[in-house]
């Protein structure tokens, strides 16, 4: 087998679902994150519709490798009942959402036409 090196990871995202039933949890997540974490990641827009290969409603949490643990750690702990997609960011989106995602919470089936797939 060959082994990747993680040095092609140049950053990671983590995106947050909801839907109209746990619209405001997300709301209320999306919030503390911005709070505690709005120095060191970038909270992206509450997307009230599917967006490029998500299937459902969702916003993105963008880091440096540096955070990933902080970040990573604290949403497992405390997004409740939503499921958040964490994915790096390498020279290859289509790897990146198929094969590298870490699915905190229930795995979605995403449109990967979207990253190449």
């Amino acid at each position: 087998m060959a082994y990747l090196d993680v040095a092609g990871i140049t950053s990671w995202h983590a995106h947050v679902y909801f839907n109209t039933n746990s619209r405001d949890v997300a709301w209320a997540l999306r919030e503390e994150v911005i709070a505690r974490f709005g120095s060191i990641a970038e909270v992206g827009r509450f997307h009230e519709r599917p967006v490029g290969p998500h299937p459902v409603w969702s916003y993105q949490i963008a880091f440096k490798r540096a955070h990933f643990a902080d970040i990573v750690e604290w949403l497992a702990l405390n997004r409740g009942t939503l499921d958040v997609l964490v994915h790096p960011n390498t020279d290859d989106e289509l790897r990146d959402h198929r094969d590298h995602a870490i699915w905190l919470g229930l795995p979605h089936r995403l449109d990967l036409r979207v990253v190449g797939g």
